[in-house]
């Protein structure tokens, strides 16, 4: 039977990046991001919804994500869903996560008149 997992998201960070590494040193960040759905109802009245979601990066891809973004930043993130499942308290749990395999920073500054995504640009120079 096909399948097919894959996720785009256009939002901000609910914290800060938390950068850790495993045994083997392979580097694993973790985050959230909050989504902002907005709508007019029927009877033109404006509605929001907002959706919380964690994510995941792995190797290097999760360095440069820590590096770069902080609590706010305005993010594109790719990737495909997983389901995370733990034992606590005697009762199953489970959470779907985001495991991200490329993002795109979208928060922007003025430099001589134009806009530009100020820390890709800090990327590319480093």
């Amino acid at each position: 039977m096909p399948a097919f997992n894959r996720v785009t998201l256009i939002g901000n960070l609910t914290r800060d990046t938390e950068l850790r590494y495993t045994p083997k040193g392979t580097a694993v960040a973790n985050g959230g991001i909050a989504i902002n759905r907005q709508w007019k109802s029927e009877s033109g009245e404006s509605k929001q919804e907002v959706t919380f979601l964690d994510f995941t990066l792995w190797a290097g891809t999760a360095e440069n994500f820590a590096k770069f973004t902080r609590k706010g930043s305005t993010v594109f993130l790719e990737g495909h869903l997983r389901q995370e499942t733990w034992e606590k308290d005697a009762e199953k749990r489970s959470k779907i996560v985001v495991n991200v395999e490329t993002f795109q920073l979208l928060d922007r500054k003025e430099e001589n008149g134009k806009s530009t995504d100020a820390k890709a640009t800090a990327a590319r120079k480093a």
